[in-house]
């Protein structure tokens, strides 16, 4: 069973919940802990050696600092719904994880803007939905937020979604969409950032896992990774490039967030790896 926790920073947090696990009879297979200092806030994540009988999160709750946030065993399996427009490579990699049981979630539905990816799709046995979408379209994500309804889900997943969603289909998911971006955050982004990165003469090239707010790519940021580029490279090559760090950075970021390892507070993430 897992346990997070995040609230107020004080002396003893370690010590009074390791205490009150043992009293309950629980045993601790895994520990991990962070204190951020500036924000005075403590995050900690717990796996124990069996299920609760549905009082240790109350117990908790009175144990640590007020407004505490305290989860106990989150559904180990997390529900997904997936948007794409025509690149293949990051949904190829989810449905091949999903297929194999390795991606810590089950995936629900794919939802795309062009119908390229229907086909992979039907080969996995997976719901495809058709929307042709306008950026921030109320039409259109009038049609995606029905479509979404029809199913359970914990987290939408943005694998290479190429388009914008407006401040109130994002305000309707908050810290639940997640979303890969083609380039190393801050810097280039928006569209077409390998032919930015290459017009610049950038060394490095990389991706960013990060969590979709209302300012287009400056949520909390989950993941990132960085490859080197030679002035060799065309811009092309960059994007060849770009598109297996992309599918390594948003399979690691799925795998922490359904793992439940990462926390979110005002604009950042502790990811208690």
């Amino acid at each position: 069973m897992v346990i997070v926790i995040q609230c107020a920073d004080q002396i003893g947090l370690v010590a009074k919940i390791s205490s009150l696990l043992a009293e309950e009879r629980f045993n601790i297979l895994s520990m991990h802990e962070h204190v951020d200092k500036t924000a005075d806030l403590f995050f900690m994540r717990l796996e124990v050696d069996k299920q609760s009988n549905g009082s240790l999160e109350q117990k908790l709750h009175e144990l640590l600092p007020q407004n505490a946030i305290v989860k106990v065993n989150p559904n180990p399996e997390k529900k997904v719904i997936v948007m794409v427009t025509k690149e293949y490579h990051c949904l190829a990699d989810i449905l091949v994880r999903n297929y194999f049981k390795t991606l810590g979630a089950s995936v629900q539905c794919v939802i795309g803007n062009y119908t390229n990816l229907e086909d992979i799709c039907k080969r996995f046995d997976i719901p495809f939905h058709h929307v042709i979408f306008n950026n921030a379209s109320p039409e259109s994500e009038k049609q995606v937020l029905d479509i979404i309804a029809g199913y359970e889900y914990d987290y939408i997943v943005l694998a290479k979604f190429m388009r914008v969603l407006s401040p109130g289909f994002v305000g309707r998911f908050p810290q639940q969409i997640i979303n890969i971006h083609h380039s190393f955050l801050p810097a280039f982004a928006g569209a077409n950032p390998y032919k930015q990165a290459y017009e610049r003469g950038v060394k490095l090239i990389g991706a960013t896992a990060h969590f979709v707010t209302d300012e287009l790519d400056e949520g909390p940021i989950i993941a990132q990774q960085i490859i080197s580029a030679s002035h060799s490279l065309t811009a092309n090559d960059m994007m060849k490039a770009g598109k297996e760090i992309e599918t390594a950075v948003l399979a690691k970021a799925l795998r922490m967030v359904f793992d439940d390892r990462v926390f979110i507070y005002k604009n950042k993430t502790v990811v208690l790896e």
